[in-house]
């Protein structure tokens, strides 16, 4: 295959993704790679670093392309300490896992809210970087003490390729310690919580070159998963939406400026282009909620989605609150719990199985509505994730936001847009935008059905009135970390 080959490696919560693109966006190989998912206690999720790096060896090797440049992309906030040979100290903690209620609590009481929210775009979150490193110092005194520096997932496979601890500034936008409107690590968080920046990478904008392999590879700076993945589908400027069905489901629209929501119930974060900045709503279970099911009634995607297409919109009363794993936008509560509601006895899995697509893209929507107030007014999405493979459920959404949806040549959204920040960092592109002009293709478009739209407008009225209802059920008997 061509030495041109451009290659994206996305380090996944389940799997390291790679790819290889043509200059012109076609796609020449992929390889996947899994590795497991530790939850030594509930709540919390772990993984070790270097699973990740052995897995992203096998797939770069399956390939079987000569890159030309190598692009970067993972899963968000994710902790890796490291002591001063580099070595891993302890297993990453994971941006689902909720430990660290206490600690948010203690940032925001520190910082102040609305301090925090003017530097970084955001509110102290259980799944960011900062407050687990204030949690493994007051848990995990001996481990804190040997930190010399920290990474976040897709910055250690970085590490192992080039020797090099960088980041990018939109990944390093969702540690709670950057100050995202000037796009750099900000001193003044940093010695409010008594934290050392020599621990911290350096920050490079997404389409820099980072380092080099071994055989002298580019390596861009890269992107965060939801970064990457909205550049992968041609989020380059305002106007379209990203929507991401994935294990979370994300709502993201491009901004010119550093706008953040007051009350930061959206996150904001630098964009994968220079001076442009993403709004973005995200739900921790979105296809995560549809894998759960299936699971739990023994039966394949394409059987139960079958079974849900025989139920009309609105499920026949069935709601379903999709808070399996607490939740982010817009309610910012680990302490949020899961329901089916309506249940009658002749609801069958085909009802919860549409109730579960309803409600996910319900809490879509939630997101969408939050980004109007921002004052974008979009008039279509393009859609991504492993959920975007059923024709019913993009009907849903689409029906659901009110908006056209989407579909590119190319699925995997992360990795093909970390593959075209490497093509930029390698002087194949002038810039991200040429290379989406390039190499994005829509292929499909998926529209609103105008009679489930007007029903699902009703049923989303009904859905809005879940979570407080079912705030007394709360882990803990009432949610006792609950910041609304």
């Amino acid at each position: 295959m061509s030495a041109q080959a451009l290659v994206g490696l996305d380090v996944g919560t389940t799997g390291a993704k790679a790819l290889a693109l043509s200059p012109d966006g076609q796609l020449l190989a992929k390889a996947e790679e899994g590795y497991p998912l530790s939850i030594p206690r509930p709540g919390w999720a772990e993984q070790d670093p270097d699973d990740w790096w052995r897995a992203a060896e096998r797939a770069l090797a399956r390939l079987g392309v000569e890159p030309g440049a190598i692009g970067l992309s993972g899963q968000m906030h994710g902790l890796v300490c490291l002591d001063r040979r580099d070595r891993v100290i302890r297993p990453a903690i994971l941006w689902n896992d909720q430990r660290t209620g206490a600690e948010c609590a203690e940032i925001e009481g520190v910082v102040g809210l609305e301090r925090l929210v003017s530097l970084t775009g955001n509110r102290a979150l259980p799944g960011f970087t900062a407050p687990k490193l204030l949690w493994l110092r007051r848990h995990e005194p001996e481990s804190y003490a040997r930190i010399e520096r920290i990474l976040l997932p897709k910055d250690y496979v970085r590490l192992r390729l080039t020797g090099e601890h960088a980041t990018d500034a939109a990944d390093a936008s969702g540690t709670l310690l950057f100050d995202v409107a000037h796009r750099r690590w900000c001193d003044e968080l940093l010695a409010l919580l008594d934290l050392p920046p020599v621990w911290l990478p350096r920050s490079l904008e997404s389409t820099e070159p980072s380092g080099r392999t071994r055989d002298g590879v580019v390596v861009a700076a890269g992107a965060g998963d939801q970064a990457a993945g909205a550049l992968g589908v041609g989020i380059v400027s305002p106007g379209p939406l990203s929507v991401v069905l994935g294990t979370s489901g994300v709502v993201l629209c491009a901004l010119p400026r550093f706008v953040p929501d007051p009350r930061a119930r959206l996150h904001l974060f630098c964009h994968a282009l220079p001076a442009t900045w993403q709004a973005m709503g995200v739900m921790l279970s979105a296809a995560g909620s549809l894998d759960w099911l299936t699971q739990l009634l023994a039966g394949s995607y394409d059987e139960l989605l079958a079974a849900a297409a025989a139920w009309a919109p609105g499920s026949d009363g069935v709601l379903f609150a999709p808070y399996l794993s607490g939740e982010r936008t817009p309610h910012a509560d680990p302490d949020a719990r899961g329901a089916f509601v309506g249940l009658e006895l002749r609801h069958d899995r085909g009802a919860l199985t549409r109730a579960v697509l309803e409600g996910v893209a319900f809490g879509l929507r939630d997101s969408l509505e939050l980004i109007r107030s921002l004052d974008v007014r979009p008039s279509a999405a393009r859609v991504s994730g492993g959920g975007a493979r059923s024709e019913l459920w993009l009907r849903i959404v689409a029906s659901v936001l009110g908006l056209p949806l989407w579909r590119t040549a190319v699925e995997e959204g992360a990795a093909f847009g970390a593959a075209l920040l490497g093509g930029v960092a390698a002087g194949v592109f002038p810039d991200a935008r040429e290379a989406v002009a390039s190499c994005v293709q829509v292929v499909a478009e998926i529209e609103p059905d105008a009679e489930w739209q007007a029903r699902y407008d009703d049923v989303y009225a009904r859905f809005r009135t879940l979570y407080p209802a079912l705030k007394p059920f709360e882990a803990g008997g009432g949610g006792s970390s609950h910041r609304d």
